[in-house]
């Protein structure tokens, strides 16, 4: 799709010129109930503030939200436009994060979008690269983010 930021393919050498780096933000995404809907089923969470819009109308939000594990969840396709990836790499695991806060509600009807930050990548046995990225879900029109977290990711390289 024109207009979708790219993966940044990086070369062993030149891993330490990536630290602090700041690829384009992603596309915009709509956060619509239905997805919402969907989420709560997978997840057996069907509290009303993220399906009921009648009720969730009475809350101070006025409207459903996103649960914040469904905007953190998003995190996998979003980095699909932002990635910074190792060349010769055969294979990349989820490692976990060491942070996530979750910083202001996601509306039904919002759109999110990610940036991402390049913290840290260490060669942590050969081969194996660890990655330590700072991802940050925006909001917009909200000056405040819905979410930052930092997503730790282990590259193999060939």
């Amino acid at each position: 799709m024109k207009g979708i930021p790219v993966t940044t393919l990086i070369d062993k050498q030149n891993i330490s010129d990536y630290i602090g780096f700041e690829p384009e933000a992603t596309e915009w995404l709509a956060m619509d109930q239905d997805r919402i809907n969907q989420f709560a089923d997978c997840t057996m969470d069907h509290q009303f503030i993220h399906v009921d819009p009648v009720r969730a109308k009475e809350t101070p939000f006025g409207t459903t939200i996103a649960h914040g594990f469904l905007s953190l969840s998003m995190l996998s396709y979003f980095s699909e436009q932002y990635s910074v990836v190792i060349n010769g790499v055969y294979m990349g695991i989820n490692y976990g994060f060491d942070k996530v806060r979750f910083l202001a509600p996601v509306k039904v009807g919002s759109r999110i979008r990610a940036k991402a930050k390049v913290l840290a990548i260490d060669e942590i046995k050969p081969g194996n690269f660890r990655m330590n990225t700072e991802v940050t879900i925006e909001i917009e029109g909200e000056a405040k983010p819905a979410l930052v977290a930092e997503w730790i990711s282990v590259q193999m390289v060939a």
